[in-house]
């Protein structure tokens, strides 16, 4: 008895500690922050089109830069989607579950492979493969969709193939007693029954390649324009992650890449919310 209060005092005293940090971070963020907007007009900021920070006559908007993170993340993610689901598929409903056993590791593997890797290899093969087609430069928004959608792979995977392989087990008895094929099951069954956690692993997917800054940083060409899909772009990680160093703390500049930290926790926020938000909506009742 006394062990189990000790563990749930621990418990509860980590995950405060976490709450904590976490809330640190964030009024830290926002404290820095704040003298861009008593300074500068938010609409100006998030709408304005030149980051030009340093020069004579500063000009700080990130549209563009906003506008570069959402069609990388979601590039990446488009591209990821059906492999991820048909993955998923395979280890779960087509494979023997020895081979399933010995593929999977392989598969969390990707996701402990540092994401300077990726960038390096999506510099030496995705960009050259683009230059290889005569485009002006193989750094584009597309070469930074192909390497995120790699990299989110795990996390799409992890969470459909888990679920896919518990409906599984749940459908495969009673179909095989009643004569239906394996791929009916797999359609009819358990597709639908997955839903839910395949919008779960979405918006994980989302969050992650919102969020990644170096393999971006390498292939993406970090140009602040509007982004096009053979294009060069920037997005709001790369920006903090290039320019951070070599501000003066305390300048408007300095406060502007905190600015640019919170406009992206809230992206990621808000759409963690809006994709639940219609999960819940629109198929919870089908679950």
């Amino acid at each position: 008895m006394l062990k189990n209060k000790i563990f749930e005092l621990c418990v509860k005293l980590i995950t405060l500690i976490s709450f904590v940090i976490l809330f640190s971070i964030i009024l830290f963020i926002l404290k820095e922050a704040y003298p861009l907007f008593s300074q500068m007009n938010i609409k100006d900021f998030l709408l304005g089109d030149r980051w030009r920070p340093v020069s004579a006559r500063p000009s700080m908007g990130i549209f563009n830069i906003i506008m570069g993170t959402i069609y990388v993340g979601f590039v990446g993610v488009l591209l990821a989607f059906p492999i991820g689901i048909g993955t998923s598929i395979f280890l779960s409903c087509i494979i023997p579950k020895k081979l399933r056993d010995n593929l999977k590791p392989i598969i969390n593997l990707l996701a402990a492979i540092p994401s300077v890797i990726y960038g390096f290899i999506g510099l030496v093969i995705v960009v050259k493969f683009f230059e290889n087609l005569e485009m002006a430069s193989g750094e584009s928004v597309l070469a930074g969709g192909i390497v995120l959608s790699v990299m989110v792979l795990p996390f799409m995977i992890g969470i459909s193939e888990e679920t896919m392989s518990k409906l599984r087990k749940k459908y495969e008895g009673a179909s095989i007693n009643l004569g239906v094929s394996k791929y009916y099951m797999i359609s009819e069954l358990i597709l639908p029954s997955s839903i839910k956690s395949i919008f779960v692993s979405l918006v994980l997917s989302l969050g992650r390649a919102f969020g990644e800054t170096m393999a971006v940083m390498m292939v993406i060409g970090n140009a602040p324009i509007f982004p096009r899909i053979l294009g060069k772009a920037q997005t709001i990680s790369s920006l903090i992650a290039l320019e951070m160093g070599m501000v003066e703390i305390g300048s408007l500049h300095y406060n502007g890449l905190f600015a640019s930290a919170v406009v992206l926790m809230l992206m990621i926020f808000f759409i963690n919310v809006g994709i639940n938000y219609f999960s819940y909506k629109f198929i919870g009742d089908n679950l």
